[in-house]
């Protein structure tokens, strides 16, 4: 590791965020992990700022210093000896020449810095203002301040910021091309050159135990899906009671198989129809933004119109529950050979296109976690499709079946209440998914995991089979609630909801646009990259509220079952589990890449996801 440039103590001259300008500054102190050096400007500002950021105060001092003392005395040697020599002798005119030269090239750079040190005055906002209050971390600010001076930075061409400030400020006319390119070089020093983001290095820090851990997930995730359906068909699904086996034969068939096939491809047909708005998703590392068309919400409402007509000609849905399990191992089958095939072509992307996590050079490693960020075939972007379409609007589907297939086993003129109660709520959650699906491009599966087995077998059969659990264990075991009790239970779930809803809809309106107006009112923490850290809202109640709300709403859904067994209950045990290990990743990579203020957004905001508790 590099060590650092500047000691603390060391006054330096640093730029002022978002600006082209840099001010003197002192270096108060350096972090070591995040290699971000916290600096005090003269009126009492302290940020964080970049190594790149950050220069000596030579590389200034020394072109004032030629300007202001060098040049006038060249002039005046220049000047008195072309005065003494006789017009008769033969060098004058070409030494005179030569100080002609040397005194216009001294005005050029005495020109130059002048301009230069004027341009605060022309270019940049009052620092004792509210800028000044958000980028020192101060609460008062809001982000339509904060992208004032990022709008102007992207205003400061160079060649109409030459024009001005020759225009203002009456400098001689040089048409001279090479005057002109010296001119801009010198001026190059005093801009600040937006920086270059790279492209995706090797893995370094692997995830999920590393090559052993994601080698054991591999057989973990999916033994643990045919264990769960296993236990619910069990008329005692107590932990101790460990299933039998069923024959390898009977876990197959292949008219399950072309089920699950045609249900893909129909919902590929569904996205790839020119409907719905197309929005661009955030850059990716090499600056360039994807396009992604949003029409999630008319999949699922064509999906319900093509489910109304397969009921109205007597279609038997609870088919779906009779071959449950074949249906999970087809998805699994599905799953696996499409992981193949992403690993397979992600060895021909460029080095750009591959996932920041699943670039180790582990085969074992970057299948698992996705080799490729983006895996597109023509438009039709394969992991966006999966992340929203076929699990989450199967889950649905699935749950539907279950609700009929009860209705028939059980003679029941109308569902149970519980039954109702699960579908309702992951209806609702479903629905809220697709309706807002463009807030999934802010999310960490889109901008930084790759699409490999993890997200495959988790979006086709992790999500449809797991998810719906508690409807599929209510088919064998119905358990009978009181309207208190589920009146109780409903509170509890739009309880959870109303957090997850407005948590998400906060962080996400600020991502898109944090110069809205209706944003006006929210506070946070300026950093180095350019964004802002919410200290207020939800997120000042604690570091992730959605997951809060997410927890909340997974409990509600776990009620309905009774207390009879705990196998119902495992959804929430594992989304606890789950979130608090994406917790724990999220604090990582915030922490790397915000330093010093994810530090102080960490005191401001202490607990992580239960306040008081975590």
């Amino acid at each position: 590791m590099p060590g650092r440039k500047f000691a603390d103590g060391e006054v330096v001259m640093g730029r002022w965020p978002g600006s082209v300008l840099y001010y003197e500054v002192q270096v108060t102190s350096y972090d070591d992990v995040a290699h971000l050096y916290t600096v005090k400007y003269k009126d009492g500002t302290e940020l964080a700022l970049k190594e790149s950021d950050i220069r000596s105060q030579s590389s200034f001092k020394h072109r004032k210093s030629q300007s202001s003392s060098s040049s006038p005395s060249r002039r005046s040697s220049s000047r008195s000896r072309s005065r003494s020599r006789s017009p008769g002798r033969p060098a004058r005119g070409r030494r005179r020449s030569a100080s002609q030269s040397r005194e216009h090239k001294d005005d050029k750079k005495k020109t130059i810095q002048e301009t230069s040190l004027a341009l605060p005055v022309l270019v940049l906002f009052k620092p004792s203002e509210n800028n000044t209050k958000r980028y020192n971390g101060e609460p008062e600010s809001t982000e339509k301040n904060d992208t004032s001076c990022i709008i102007l930075e992207q205003k400061l061409k160079p060649d109409l910021e030459i024009k001005r400030v020759l225009e203002q400020y009456s400098l001689r006319s040089r048409k001279d091309d090479k005057k002109k390119e010296e001119i801009y070089s010198e001026k190059k020093t005093f801009m600040a050159v937006k920086p270059i983001e790279k492209v995706p290095s090797k893995t370094k820090e692997l995830e999920f135990g590393g090559r052993i851990g994601t080698f054991m997930l591999m057989f973990l995730l999916p033994a643990t899906v045919f264990y769960l359906l296993l236990m619910c068909k069990q008329d005692d699904p107590s932990l101790l009671n460990f299933p039998s086996l069923p024959a390898l034969e009977s876990l197959w068939e292949g008219r399950v198989f072309g089920v699950f096939l045609l249900w893909f491809l129909l919902q590929a047909v569904f996205y790839l129809l020119p409907i719905g708005k197309v929005v661009e998703g955030l850059p990716l590392s090499t600056g360039r933004k994807l396009q992604y068309r949003i029409n999630g919400f008319y999949a699922f409402l064509l999906t319900a119109a093509a489910i109304g007509v397969l009921l109205y000609f007597q279609f038997e849905l609870h088919y779906l529950y009779d071959h449950f399990l074949q249906f999970a191992v087809s998805a699994a089958a599905f799953s696996l050979a499409l992981s193949i095939y992403l690993y397979v072509r992600s060895l021909k992307a460029p080095e750009e296109e591959l996932a920041p996590g699943g670039n180790s050079g582990y085969f074992i490693y970057d299948f698992f976690t996705g080799h490729e960020l983006n895996p597109r075939i023509g438009s039709f972007d394969l992991k966006y499709f999966c992340e929203l379409r076929p699990g989450l609007i199967g889950w649905v589907v699935i749950n539907l079946a279950m609700l009929l297939a009860e209705m028939k086993i059980h003679n029941l003129s109308v569902p149970s209440l519980s039954m109702i109660l699960v579908n309702s709520f992951q209806l609702l959650y479903v629905v809220d998914a697709l309706w807002n699906e463009e807030a999934i491009l802010t999310t960490m599966d889109i901008t930084h995991d790759g699409f490999g087995f993890m997200l495959a077998f988790g979006d086709l059969v992790w999500v449809p089979f797991v998810y719906s659990l508690q409807a599929f264990y209510l088919v064998g075991h119905p358990t009978n609630i009181t309207w208190p009790v589920a009146a109780a239970i409903t509170v509890l779930n739009c309880v959870g909801y109303y957090i997850f809803r407005s948590a998400n809809s906060q962080k996400n309106n600020f991502r898109r646009n944090p110069a809205d107006p209706k944003l006006a009112n929210l506070k946070f923490i300026p950093t180095a990259t350019g964004k802002g850290l919410l200290v207020t809202g939800w997120w000042g109640f604690v570091r992730h509220p959605n997951y809060l709300g997410d927890i909340i709403m997974a409990l509600a859904w776990s009620l309905p079952c009774g207390f009879n067994h705990i196998l119902p209950y495992f959804y929430v045990i594992y989304f606890i589990c789950l979130l608090v290990h994406r917790e724990a990743r999220d604090e990582h990579h915030c922490k790397q890449k915000y330093g010093l203020a994810w530090e102080r957004y960490c005191q401001r905001v202490p607990y992580r996801i239960f306040p008081y508790i975590y």
